[in-house]
């Protein structure tokens, strides 16, 4: 099984309330691209489903609902960057599912959000993107930015580190 050693690269920031989480997935929203693939981890209730909604919908011309896609497995939506592919894996028990989903060919052209992506890292490209999300308290989440060493997400991710350190949000950004 492939797993992501490769990443060396972090950047974390403290979210303290529904709001931020918010502002959190529009900025990542606008730093992607096609072909960009987000792994986003994290226990049930962390907030997958909630970042991976906000970024959708910052992109669509007209904001639809974006139900999490845990029984259908795959949500697609078009946006102003393309097809965005919102995806939960969490119900499946084996890797076979996954080429009936077109995951393969869905990351040549397509933006990937994938919740619970463990089952499929196997197949996930190496300039992938990971977040994971973790509960500090009922409210309270720390995401985590994780990639592979690439000037391509490091430039990105400055970003959005940027944009927080000019609002003065509480942020660590290092590299390992």
């Amino acid at each position: 099984m492939k797993e992501f050693i490769l990443l060396k690269q972090t950047f974390e920031i403290e979210i303290i309330n529904e709001q931020e989480m918010a502002e959190l997935a529009i900025l990542t929203g606008q730093i992607i691209k096609s072909n960009d693939i987000l792994l986003l981890k994290g226990e049930i209730g962390a907030g997958k489903s909630y970042f991976s909604r906000k970024l959708i919908q910052s992109q669509q011309t007209f904001p639809e609902e974006v139900p999490s896609p845990t029984f259908t497995l795959v949500q697609t939506y078009e946006t102003k960057l393309g097809e965005i592919w919102h995806v939960d894996l969490y119900r499946l028990n084996s890797a076979e599912g996954l080429i009936e989903l077109g995951l393969s060919e869905a990351f040549e052209e397509k933006i990937c959000l994938i919740e619970w992506p463990e089952l499929a890292l196997d197949i996930m490209p190496e300039t992938s993107l990971s977040l994971e999300i973790l509960i500090t308290s009922e409210q309270e989440r720390k995401v985590k930015f994780s990639w592979a060493s690439s000037d391509s997400w490091a430039h990105r991710i400055e970003k959005i580190s940027e944009s927080y350190n000019a609002k003065q949000k509480p942020y660590a950004a290092r590299k390992d």
